[in-house]
């Protein structure tokens, strides 16, 4: 099915920002969440507000650049008309182009052998220029977290944001503006073991959630005295399973939110400073 052609009222961002508003009483924004398990999408107007439910498909493995941009304009075409989409997706991503994504380069998925050839087409691929064209409308193409964050920041001092899914997420934001992102969750935590490793899904599954949540509790208070932040926002789909006296020793500056943010923080990051 064919897409129509972009409102001539709404340009391509330069790369992006702003709410191309003038002459449309209400942006609605294409948000797709895209996990090393699923990938979401919904339709949702500037206040956040999903236009119909969102829709879901697993991730498919070995995942080429050309197929997710193939999956995303799929599950566009189960939900209502956008005029702009916004993508969040693993990794680091400068501008819209994919530096590295740890889980896409891989044979069938999370923790499975790398493909060489997956590898180099992911490395400094322009999936912001690739959504764009096929789906002719204005794209954002951030790393998830950051969009993850968008929905959820007050703007207000230091904020960082923590997703716990398949592996860890992050996202820091000063006064509500972006801070370029480090994937310190590819750093060494213990011994051999990464951030990801120590507390992405995985391990959550084999210690259960009591002692998993511990683990989460251990990389809160050792990352408190680096960032030293006005709030922390754990997110993603396994906050959920952060047990009751594992919260109970974060902290009143710390606070669980909803998975989805992330889809929320689509509509919203359009109107995040420039960083």
């Amino acid at each position: 099915m064919p897409f129509p052609p972009a409102d001539p009222r709404l340009q391509p961002p330069s790369p992006r920002r702003g709410a191309y508003r003038w002459g449309v009483t209400d942006v609605l924004t294409l948000a797709v969440d895209c996990g090393g398990s699923g990938i979401k999408a919904a339709v949702l107007d500037t206040a956040g507000t999903a236009h119909a439910q969102p829709v879901r498909v697993p991730t498919p493995y070995p995942l080429t650049p050309e197929l997710l941009v193939d999956v995303i304009a799929k599950l566009a075409t189960d939900l209502p008309g956008a005029q702009r989409v916004t993508v969040g997706m693993p990794g680091m991503i400068r501008s819209g182009v994919v530096v590295h994504t740890p889980h896409y380069i891989t044979r069938s998925g999370p923790r499975s052998r790398v493909d060489p050839t997956l590898a180099t087409a992911w490395t400094n691929f322009d999936m912001q220029a690739a959504v764009a064209d096929r789906l002719g409308m204005p794209a954002l193409v951030l790393n998830d977290a950051e969009v993850h964050g968008a929905g959820v920041v007050a703007a207000s001092g230091l904020e960082l944001v923590l997703t716990l899914g398949t592996g860890l997420g992050s996202a820091h934001f000063h006064g509500g503006r972006l801070a370029p992102h480090l994937e310190w969750s590819r750093a060494p935590i213990r011994r051999s073991l990464t951030y990801d490793e120590y507390i992405g899904e995985p391990e959550r599954r084999r210690l259960g959630d009591g002692l998993w949540s511990r683990r989460v509790v251990n990389v809160v208070v050792g990352l408190r005295p680096v960032f030293h932040w006005d709030r922390l926002y754990l997110g993603g789909g396994n906050s959920r399973n952060i047990t009751p006296s594992a919260l109970a020793r974060l902290g009143d500056d710390v606070v669980v939110v909803p998975n989805s943010a992330g889809l929320v923080g689509g509509a919203r990051a359009w109107d995040l400073p420039p960083q």
